[in-house]
């Protein structure tokens, strides 16, 4: 398995536009949001189910992200479980940031990290909070 910098020095290379990137700031943690209210719609357990599954990749590139994605998904969920019609709300939260992702990648001028491997999809999130800990001095 890679290392968490090469997961993000890959990633990176298609992510260096600012346009692109400002889109990733937004997108990606509403994304993240849709998919697990989505889950949540099916049952609350199939998005936990899912969080967990996430955390054990995370766990294995860096315990530090991992333990903040956590935070992060926790705080995800507790929102869902405020919400009513979760499944609407989340669908179509989920095609307006797919329709930002693609037009900050056609910005760029390159494809999607996920076309060329599915795994970015979880790295997209970590590659975020590695700038956050980055900002604060924090290792990961």
């Amino acid at each position: 398995m890679k290392a968490i910098d090469q997961w993000f020095d890959e990633y990176g290379e298609s992510h260096r536009n600012p346009f692109n990137k400002l889109t990733h700031w937004i997108c990606v943690p509403l994304i993240t949001f849709s998919v697990l209210g989505m889950l949540w719609a099916i049952h609350p357990w199939v998005a936990m189910g899912a969080v967990a599954a996430a955390l054990v990749f995370y766990v294995l590139l860096s315990w530090q992200i991992a333990l903040a994605m956590l935070v992060v998904s926790l705080l995800m969920l507790l929102g869902l479980s405020l919400m009513t019609h979760v499944f609407w709300w989340s669908l179509g939260i989920f095609v307006l940031a797919w329709i930002g992702q693609f037009i900050g990648h056609h910005v760029e001028g390159k494809k999607p990290s996920f076309f060329k491997d599915v795994q970015f999809l979880l790295i997209g999130p970590a590659w975020l909070l590695g700038f956050v800990f980055r900002l604060f001095g924090v290792r990961y």
